[in-house]
């Protein structure tokens, strides 16, 4: 089963980044996400819809 909600590292995994760019791109609200407590989740969905974004040009 894919996994719907991702967290950052595997995020920057999937994006192939380092997880500092990918938590700061997260903090800023660059890649849309939202904390659990103290820790970032991104949905795949929402991630997804970026990437799109990006490949129409949009800059981050």
């Amino acid at each position: 089963m894919e996994k719907e909600i991702m967290t950052v590292s595997q995020v920057a995994e999937y994006l192939q980044l380092s997880e500092m760019t990918t938590y700061k791109l997260v903090q800023e609200g660059k890649i849309p996400g939202f904390k659990i407590g103290r820790h970032w989740r991104v949905k795949k969905d929402d991630l997804n819809e970026f990437i799109e974004r990006l490949k129409q040009g949009e800059r981050i």
